[in-house]
């Protein structure tokens, strides 16, 4: 015991130069040291520890001090066309009519907003909804209001465009919506029946979620673009005259046609702005309203000239003319040409001149006279032997392409898009 107190009384020493250490030298401690005249605290005994220190821990900046690298941006956002008519014809109503058309969305996103179009005359429009369609005309989902403005309706004067306010209202790709407004005057209407699934009836019933009866109206009207806001990306416009537009038969479905199968296939946007019997001049006069007025296209895609053969000089004015049509959309697109299907007989003009031109048509488009990416859907839908017509099964008519022939066509358009296209 004395010699671990000497061994303390040294350390002591050692630690504080205030504390006298003369009898610790000697081997003893006193007894009883009597408290110093000064305050100064008393050393305390060092001892091992019974368990090891905690160790406080490091200071973690960052997840564990990796740098996290910068997230990307949210893709941006816009509003791009879902669906699109041309409504180059007019339909007119006396008294209050409801319509409620079906549409395919080749869209998906969070709001919309709906673009109306007048006929040669004015137009009134009372109310509008948007819901999820059901079957038979009836809704899958509760009507939503559209507004313009702020306000529930408007009046407009011949052929212009109305778009509604946006409207929170969440879509996914190739929803079939049901768009229903209470109108009456001169509405925009497509040339052929191609919207299964669409009513009429006359009075007040755009917020029936049940069926509203009347009778069927096929045809596009009224509605002539709905935007969907979500992602920005590509998204096509297809022009064109019947083939495009989607004629088959008297009763067809816009669905089943060569630019709703490509939109489905890529999932990409491919709005139809076909209009049946159009040549390259009624496309040029009306390009404005019918394709330059849609936003967030990124390419066009260019099908026509059929409905331009037959006359005298028809090919040098086919080629000035897409030429022309070319140079109008440059600014706005990526250009895409086709080459002009097989036609088996003329409605108008000499065949055999229709033959000749057509053919020399196809051949001035492969060689790259408009600088564009030319798709050669005459290729993939002749005969082998006889470049004037169709493969079996591919042609309704002898002009237009069946519902196989619009398969075909898909196919090579969604096959070219992707080697040169970079989808």
């Amino acid at each position: 015991m004395r010699l671990w107190r000497a061994w303390l009384g040294v350390l002591v020493c050692a630690g504080s130069a205030l504390l006298a250490c003369a009898d610790t030298a000697s081997g003893e401690l006193p007894a009883e040291a009597p408290p110093p005249e000064t305050s100064a605290p008393a050393p305390v005994e060092a001892s091992a520890p019974d368990a090891p220190l905690e160790v406080a821990p490091a200071l973690v900046l960052n997840d564990e001090r990796r740098v996290r690298p910068t997230p990307p941006p949210p893709p941006r956002q816009s509003f791009q066309p879902g669906f699109h008519q041309a409504l180059r014809w007019s339909h007119d109503v006396g008294g209050v009519v409801t319509f409620r058309l079906r549409v395919p969305v080749a869209r998906e996103g969070g709001r919309i907003r709906v673009t109306f179009r007048s006929g040669d005359g004015t137009l009134t429009l009372r109310r509008a909804t948007v819901a999820k369609a059901g079957t038979n005309g009836a809704l899958a989902s509760t009507p939503v209001p559209l507004t313009f403005g702020g306000k529930e309706g408007f009046s407009t004067s011949p052929r212009t465009r109305v778009t509604s306010d946006p409207v929170n209202f969440p879509v996914s790709f190739l929803d079939d919506l049901a768009i229903s407004f209470e109108v009456s005057g001169a509405l925009g209407v497509s040339a052929i029946d191609a919207f299964p699934g669409s009513y009429a009836r006359a009075g007040a019933y755009a917020a029936v979620p049940g069926a509203i009866g009347g009778q069927p109206f096929e045809r596009s009207v009224g509605v002539a673009t709905v935007d969907v806001e979500g992602p920005t990306g590509r998204a096509f416009v297809a022009l064109g005259d019947s083939i495009t537009e989607g004629y088959m038969d008297t009763k067809n479905d816009t669905r089943s046609a060569w630019p709703s199968l490509v939109a489905s296939r890529l999932e990409v946007p491919v709005v139809n702005a076909g209009v049946s019997g159009q040549g390259f001049y009624d496309a040029l006069e009306l390009l404005d309203g019918e394709v330059l007025a849609l936003e967030g296209i990124t390419d066009c895609l260019v099908l026509l000239g059929t409905n331009d053969l037959g006359l005298d000089g028809a090919l040098a004015q086919l080629q000035a003319r897409m030429l022309r049509m070319v140079a109008r959309l440059r600014p706005f697109c990526r250009v895409w040409v086709s080459t002009l299907l097989p036609k088996e007989k003329s409605n108008h003009g000499a065949y055999t001149l229709v033959k000749t031109q057509r053919v020399s048509f196809n051949e001035w488009l492969r060689q790259g006279a408009t600088g564009t990416d030319v798709i050669d859907l005459e290729a993939v839908t002749r005969q082998p032997d006889n470049t004037h017509l169709f493969l079996e099964g591919l042609v309704a008519d002898g002009i237009h392409p069946s519902a196989e022939g619009h398969e075909v066509m898909a196919t090579e358009v969604v096959r070219v898009l992707r080697e040169r296209g970079g989808l």
